[in-house]
């Protein structure tokens, strides 16, 4: 590794300097504006795909439709801001999950992330496009089942893979005892083991660390263990050019250490979000009635959860907190102010330069 500079994260043919992927982050935090802003600096910005379309203005007939194009659009939008790289994120527990990831590849996004279950299929709805793949795992177990997986039946393996720890924000893929209880394995020990299953392949698979990656102090110890790059999205929510409302930017800003809470979702994952009245009501087991007309997940029984977690986070995204809760990772009470994404990159940078000098690998 130079001593003075951060490594390149190669990803097929593609170079990312620094060597950083802007998480995804739904619904509608993560939308044009960001990812462009975070491509401008040489890293890859990431649109999140969920509820991009207004589906909740639409029947349920609509739902896809509406979803795709406001995909096509979003992509579009960044496009116009950046000549850089943009990817996406797109769940594997939408119901609307392959035309999704048809939309990204036909608007020609270089990168699709996939998570939120295992992506077992992803290589059938981009075949014949450049789009490269990565899945986020919590396991080298994880990556060895979809890797073996796409070589069996698609003849490629994954472009990169995130390795997720449990501290990361939203959803996460641990079980609610893991999360809540702080028993889950933590990153260090994780990425480890997913990089040594991922350099066992004919070619070797890249590795990215994510999850609780907060400061340049953290990107120096992950590239030292050897990861390829991280993924941030947290340090990104407090940025002049994230999409969503000044007032869940403020929740960031107001957060105190003991704030910082896991839910049970309805998507039937644990989620870690940021506490306030919404929470503890929920908490309590309060009910938001509601119908359902497009059924945007997989794993959601509307007849049994207690709240429709889509309407929910667009909620949050608009600024209605008293209607919704905040996601975000472990480390959010510790950001203190809204800056550019240029700054924020820079002292990242700056930050794991240091870091890496003081004792280089």
């Amino acid at each position: 590794m130079a001593v003075g500079k951060l490594p390149t994260l190669h990803i097929g043919d593609l170079e990312v300097n620094p060597p950083i992927i802007q998480g995804g982050m739904g619904v509608r935090v993560s939308r044009a504006s960001l990812a462009a802003a975070v491509a401008n600096q040489g890293c890859a910005g990431v649109i999140a795909t969920v509820g991009l379309g207004r589906f909740e203005d639409h029947p349920g007939s609509r739902y896809v439709a509406v979803n795709g194009q406001g995909l096509q659009d979003e992509i579009r939008q960044a496009r116009q801001l950046t000549k850089g790289i943009i990817g996406v994120n797109v769940m594997v527990a939408l119901t609307d999950y392959d035309n999704l990831a048809k939309v990204a590849a036909a608007e020609g996004v270089e990168l699709i992330i996939s998570g939120a279950g295992l992506p077992l299929d992803l290589p059938s709805f981009v075949a014949g496009t450049p789009t490269k793949l990565i899945p986020i795992v919590s396991s080298a177990r994880a990556l060895n089942v979809i890797a073996r997986k796409w070589q069996r039946s698609y003849g490629r393996l994954p472009d990169a893979v995130v390795v997720e720890g449990v501290r990361a924000g939203g959803h996460l893929g641990f079980s609610f005892e893991e999360a809540a209880e702080g028993t889950a394995p933590d990153l260090d020990q994780i990425l480890v083991e997913v990089i040594e299953a991922a350099s066992s392949y004919e070619r070797p698979i890249p590795v990215v660390a994510a999850g609780g990656i907060f400061d340049g102090a953290d990107i120096a110890r992950v590239l030292r263990l050897g990861a390829a790059g991280v993924q941030m999205a947290t340090r990104f929510v407090c940025t002049d050019e994230c999409d969503v409302s000044p007032r869940f930017k403020q929740a960031y800003l107001d957060a105190r250490p003991e704030d910082i809470t896991i839910i049970r979702s309805p998507v039937g994952l644990p989620g870690r979000v940021i506490n306030n009245d919404f929470v503890e009501r929920v908490k309590r087991g309060e009910t938001v009635p509601f119908r359902c007309t497009y059924k945007c997940l997989k794993t959601c029984n509307p007849k049994t959860v207690p709240y429709c977690i889509a309407k929910v986070l667009v909620n949050a995204a608009e600024g209605n907190l008293e209607e919704a809760f905040v996601f975000s990772g472990a480390n959010s009470w510790r950001i203190n102010k809204i800056v550019p994404v240029a700054e924020l990159v820079a002292e990242l940078v700056d930050e794991a330069v240091f870091h890496l000098q003081q004792d280089p690998a």
